[in-house]
């Protein structure tokens, strides 16, 4: 298996691209050669997705186009991993004969003997059960660039949202033990990392499982320690779950970036009660304003889900309401998708698309002013700016980010400098102006590593 060139398509969420880097890892200590090539791979790998119906036909979509490869191409193994394939196992192999392996969401440890077996003749198929986690040795392939990177701290979950599928194709909530993060994390920033950003379904709950407390604090009062990293970021937060000792490390944790992302979907108590969600709207209130007045700079980023089955134009002008008032810094809006398999798929009364899609533009239309006038109150105000590249063409414009952004979900502040900035390098900035959803900055002083 030297030296075959290998192809990798991750598709979906961060934590899907954590699994893809792990794989890679192991296959480059085998000799794999890595190259975004269809037409020279050898071997091709398509980690899945299909949390909602547009990622599972970007995943079909990526399948069916990669099989043409497999007939006509260099390509000896295709080979399907994923949550779409733990979720569809027979279907996949049935529709798409070219297709050679399938690994479940829990198996991809097992993709040396997949590769191995179908160049011997034979198709593979391994679906472990969803309990404990996988356990690669080979060092990660970093995919993001290099200067920032995702920590996986878990896997799976245990809330059962009524829309969701994760569960019952990631298994219930098992945390990677501390001292695997602490060394992962001080490998990535060995290897150049200036940023970890720490995913799970559910990062809030980090340590119940293994250490029968939330233990997401000593976590990032460890990391906080790790000399020549810049920045930790926290994605995932159950609002209901968020607690005193993590708030506490959010301000002590120099390091800790004051952000927080706590998808909150709806605010309408009875859509929140058929959804499943462990929240109402006086809670969800009380949390945000709390959060506000222990950390008053902190960047709260949320997401919405519109059209849930059974919701009215009422709770809808309700949640319209609520975003106006409660002025999230970044939203996401998505249209509900009925999953099959999922309780809220059966229910009564879905909502017509065209609805759903309305109703989504609302909500990102009003969003669109709500996060204008935030950047707007930015103006004069000096930040660190994570430095990711230079604007094609303009020679004194870099792009960056704030401690306010995460990567490919939110912002980007453009800063005007005639002095030369390095992609991974931090400069102090102050803002100058502000557009929909960016911020235009100029260099304060020199910039710093």
């Amino acid at each position: 298996m030297n030296n075959m060139k290998i192809l990798f398509i991750s598709l979906g969420c961060d934590k899907n691209l954590v699994d893809s880097e792990h794989m890679l890892g192991l296959l480059v200590e085998h000799g794999f050669e890595i190259t975004d090539s269809e037409e020279d791979a050898e071997v091709i790998v398509i980690n899945t997705c299909c949390f909602i119906h547009d990622a599972k036909e970007e995943s079909i979509q990526n399948i069916l186009e990669m099989a043409k490869y497999r007939t006509a191409g260099s390509c000896k193994v295709l080979l399907v991993t994923g949550c779409m394939a733990e979720r569809y196992r027979d279907e996949i192999i049935e529709e798409i004969p070219e297709v050679d392996a399938v690994l479940g969401t829990n198996s991809y440890d097992k993709i040396l003997d997949a590769i191995q077996d179908v160049l011997g003749g034979d198709r593979f198929q391994e679906y472990a059960d969803l309990k404990g986690l996988p356990k690669i040795d080979a060092q990660r392939v970093v995919t993001t660039g290099g200067h920032y990177e995702y920590l996986k701290i878990a896997e799976g979950c245990n809330k059962n949202c009524t829309y969701c599928v994760i569960p019952s194709v990631r298994g219930r909530y098992r945390s990677v033990p501390m001292d695997e993060l602490v060394t992962s994390a001080e490998e990535l920033v060995a290897g150049g990392v200036k940023e970890l950003i720490l995913v799970a379904q559910e990062t809030t709950l980090y340590g119940v499982d293994l250490y029968g407390k939330k233990c997401l604090h000593e976590l990032l009062d460890r990391l906080n320690g790790i000399s020549g990293l810049f920045w930790i970021r926290i994605m995932y937060c159950y609002p209901e779950e968020i607690y005193e000792e993590l708030i506490d490390s959010m301000i002590k944790d120099k390091k800790v970036c004051h952000y927080l992302d706590m998808p909150v979907q709806h605010c309408n108590d009875t859509i929140l009660q058929r959804m499943g969600r462990k929240t109402n709207k006086k809670e969800l209130i009380e949390r945000i304003h709390y959060l506000r007045k222990r950390v008053p700079d902190i960047t709260l980023r949320t997401s919405l889900i519109c059209g849930f089955p059974g919701e009215t134009k009422e709770q809808h002008e309700e949640l319209m309401q609520f975003v106006n008032d409660m002025e999230f810094d970044r939203l996401g809006a998505f249209t509900y998708s009925a999953e099959e398999g999922t309780p809220a798929a059966e229910m009564p009364d879905q909502v017509p698309q065209e609805q759903k899609e309305e109703w989504q533009a609302d909500v990102m239309e009003l969003q669109e002013e709500v996060i204008f006038d935030r950047n707007e109150a930015m103006k004069g105000t000096v930040l660190y700016a994570f430095i990711e590249g230079q604007v094609a063409d303009e020679n004194n414009t870099y792009v960056g980010r704030t401690y306010r952004d995460a990567p490919n979900v939110d912002g980007l502040i453009f800063v005007h400098t005639d002095a030369e900035l390095i992609t991974g390098d931090f400069a102090k900035v102050k803002v100058t102006g502000a557009l929909e959803y960016d911020l235009i900055g100029e260099l304060e002083d020199e910039y710093t590593e």
